[in-house]
């Protein structure tokens, strides 16, 4: 069983009916563990080969979906939105959250059950999102969500 939110279920409605499905890639990536990549389950008429030197399953083949039910799709709600403060990272090439906005985040996301945050650039605001709506494939495909 594969769970995805709305962008990715829309990227990969394609991919079940001209690329013979999902592979589901997990990370072996020690510095990313439970991380996971999706790609189509074939490429010019071959499984598609491994994305990345982290990415791995048992003997390097992933897990391929290729029967839309074992999908569910889960909608996500900004539940809030607050400004957070940034500082360079320790190579000065990336921004990182202050220890405060990292502990303000973490303490925003222990209320809501399965939630995430992404950052508004724009604003520099930490926007927390919820699961709010899970649905299976074919209910999220019928009420016309993903066209």
């Amino acid at each position: 069983m594969l769970t995805v939110n709305e962008d990715t279920a829309v990227k990969i409605r394609p991919w079940f009916s001209d690329r013979g499905g999902v592979a589901v890639w997990k990370s072996i990536n020690l510095s990313a563990p439970g991380g996971e990549l999706l790609t189509p389950a074939v490429t010019d008429g071959k499984p598609t080969p491994k994305p990345h030197w982290g990415m791995g399953w048992v003997s390097n083949t992933p897990l391929i979906i290729s029967d839309p039910a074992g999908v569910t799709v889960i909608i996500d709600k900004e539940v809030k939105r607050f400004h957070i403060a940034v500082r360079l990272g320790a190579q000065g090439f990336t921004l990182k959250l202050t220890d405060a906005s990292s502990a303000r985040v973490r303490r925003e996301l222990d209320k809501w059950e399965g939630a995430s945050y992404v950052f508004d650039y724009e604003t520099q605001e930490a926007v927390i999102m919820a699961p709010m709506e899970k649905m299976s494939w074919a209910e999220y495909i019928n009420r016309g969500i993903a066209a």
